[in-house]
C-alpha cells in the first residue's frame, strides 16, 4: 500500500515539475547527451561493457558529490581488479566532471528518475552487486528494488542536517524500512550518527569516519607526502596575466557564490580599491549558468570584467582594463583559489546552507563566510575555534573584516596554517571508506560465485 500511495504521489508530483525539471537541464547545458539515461536507456555499448561482469555502483548527485566519488574510485578500482566500477549522477556539471577525471576503465551514466519502470530498466541492464550513495540522496524505488534483490546498499560521507532529519521523521512510513536496509554507513559526525540511529538504521551498520572532503581537498589524500597543491590543469595565473593584473596584486575570490553575492563582493571591492589599488576580484558563481544575469548586474554597478568564457590564448588586456574576471565555467574554482589572498564562500549571506569552506582552507587561504553555513555546522565550528576563518554578520561586516584582513598579510598568513591544520588533523576518513566498500564488493562476489557453483532451484 505505500509503495502504491508513494508511486501515485510521485507521478503526480513528476508530471507537475516536468517543465521545471527540463528547463533546469536545458539552462545548465549539455542536457541532450545522455538523455534517454535518465529513463533508464543505456545503449548497446554500456550494456556490453557490463555483461558478465560483477559490478559496484556509485551514485553522486552533483559535482561536489562527483569529486568525491571521484576520489573513491581512483583509490578502489585498483583494490577491485575483477569489479567493473559504474558512476551515476544526476546533473550534466557532475557528469562533465566524472567524463574529465576518470578512466575510460569507469563507465559513466546518468541515474534514472525514481518511476519504478524506468528503476526495473536501468536494474535490468545493470545488475550490480553492490550500491553506493555518496552523501545522501534516498529515491524509494530505488532502494526497494535493491532490497528485492538482496542488493547490499551503502551511504558514505553521510550528513543528516536537524531539517533533513525532521523531514525524514515526518516520511518515516516509506524511510525507516529504506536506513534499516543500510549494510553500512560511514558518517561526518557523531550527532550525524545519532540521527541516523534515530531514523532507523541499526547501530551496528553505523560508522563515524569523519568528513571525506578534509581528504579529497588535502594534498596528502593520494597517499603521497606532500606539501605543495596538486596540479591544477591549467593555469589560472597565467591566465590572469593575459587580463593584465599584476603578480603582485590582491586576489579577492567569491567561491560557488549564489544570488546577491556578487553584487555585494562587487560593491565592497569597489569601495576598498581606494586602499588596496590593486585589488582585483574574481567571482565563481555556484551555477555557472547564471553568468549572463551575473554578467548584466556586474554591467549595471559599472564593473570593469570579462567572462572567464571569452579568454582565450590570444586574450590580452592592459594593467588596470580590468576589475574582475566572472568566471562561467566549471571544475576551474580550485584552480582560482590557488591564486587567492583572500577567500568569501558562498552561499552563506544571501543564501542559507553553505558551500564547501575544506579546499580554500587546506591550501592555506584564509577564509571568510557568512552566518548561513549550516551543512557545515561542525566543520565551521572547528575553523572558527582554531583561527582558520572569519564569520561576518552582514554586508558591512564582511566589507569591515576584508578590508582588514587585505590590510594584514601576517593575519592572512596564520589563518592559512591555522585551516591547514584542522584539515591534517581530520584526515582519514577516506581510507575507511575505502576499505567498507572494498570488503563488501568482495563478500558479494564470492557470495555470487557461491550461488552460481550451487544454483538454485526454483520451483
Amino acid at each position: 500500500m505505500i509503495r502504491w500511495l508513494y508511486n501515485c504521489l510521485f507521478n503526480v508530483g513528476f508530471a507537475i515539475s516536468t517543465p521545471y525539471y527540463f528547463l533546469k537541464m536545458a539552462k545548465r547545458g549539455g542536457w541532450k547527451s545522455g538523455f534517454a539515461q535518465r529513463f533508464g536507456k543505456y545503449d548497446a555499448r554500456i550494456k556490453q561493457a557490463l555483461t558478465n561482469r560483477d559490478v559496484v555502483w556509485f551514485h553522486a548527485v552533483s559535482v561536489g558529490e562527483a569529486n568525491l566519488c571521484i576520489q573513491l574510485i581512483q583509490a578502489i578500482e585498483p583494490r577491485l581488479p575483477l569489479h567493473k566500477i559504474v558512476v551515476s549522477t544526476t546533473t550534466s556539471t557532475g557528469m562533465a566532471e566524472l567524463q574529465r577525471r576518470l578512466p575510460n576503465t569507469v563507465t559513466k551514466i546518468y541515474y534514472p528518475i525514481d518511476r519504478r519502470k524506468h528503476i526495473l530498466r536501468a536494474m535490468g541492464i545493470i545488475h550490480p552487486e553492490v550500491m553506493v550513495f555518496v552523501e545522501a540522496e534516498l529515491w524509494p524505488n530505488m532502494i526497494w528494488s535493491l532490497q528485492r534483490r538482496g542488493i547490499p546498499y551503502y551511504l558514505i560521507n553521510a550528513r543528516i542536517s536537524p531539517r533533513s532529519f525532521r523531514g525524514y521523521r515526518r516520511a518515516g512510513f516509506i524511510f525507516r524500512d529504506i536506513f534499516a536496509g543500510f549494510a553500512g554507513v560511514g558518517v561526518q559526525s557523531e550527532s550525524d550518527a545519532e540521527r541516523l540511529r534515530r531514523l532507523g538504521c541499526r547501530p551496528e551498520a553505523v560508522h563515524v569516519v569523519g568528513s571525506l572532503k578534509f581528504d579529497a581537498a588535502s594534498p596528502m589524500h593520494s597517499g603521497v607526502s606532500s606539501n605543495l597543491p596538486i596540479p591544477s590543469r591549467f593555469d589560472a595565473r597565467g591566465l590572469l596575466r593575459q587580463l593584465g593584473v599584476p603578480d603582485d596584486a590582491l586576489i579577492l575570490v567569491g567561491g560557488s557564490t549564489h544570488a546577491g553575492e556578487e553584487a555585494m563582493l562587487a560593491k565592497l571591492s569597489a569601495r576598498l580599491r581606494g586602499q588596496f589599488p590593486k585589488l582585483f576580484l574574481i567571482l565563481v558563481p555556484r551555477h555557472h549558468e547564471r553568468g549572463g544575469d551575473v554578467g548584466r548586474e556586474l554591467t549595471s554597478l559599472g564593473v570593469r570584467f570579462a567572462f572567464r568564457s571569452t579568454v582565450v590564448p590570444s586574450t590580452r588586456y592592459k594593467p588596470g582594463d580590468l576589475e574582475c574576471l566572472l568566471v562561467n565555467t566549471t571544475g576551474e574554482l580550485k584552480a582560482f583559489y590557488e591564486c587567492a589572498d583572500l577567500v568569501f564562500v558562498g552561499k552563506s549571506l544571501c543564501a542559507r546552507g553553505g558551500q564547501n569552506p575544506i579546499e580554500p582552507a587546506a591550501l592555506g587561504k584564509a577564509v571568510v563566510f557568512g552566518p548561513y553555513m549550516e551543512n557545515f555546522a561542525e566543520i565551521v565550528a572547528q575553523f572558527l575555534k582554531q583561527g582558520g576563518a572569519v564569520e561576518v554578520r552582514d554586508s558591512a561586516h564582511l566589507e569591515q573584516v576584508t578590508g582588514e584582513l587585505l590590510g594584514d598579510p601576517q593575519r592572512r598568513a596564520a589563518m592559512g596554517r591555522a585551516g591547514q591544520s584542522v584539515v591534517a588533523n581530520n584526515l582519514g576518513g577516506l581510507e575507511k571508506t575505502v576499505e567498507m566498500i572494498v570488503r563488501a564488493a568482495e563478500e558479494a562476489l564470492a557470495a555470487a560465485h557461491a550461488d552460481r557453483m550451487n544454483p538454485k532451484e526454483y520451483q
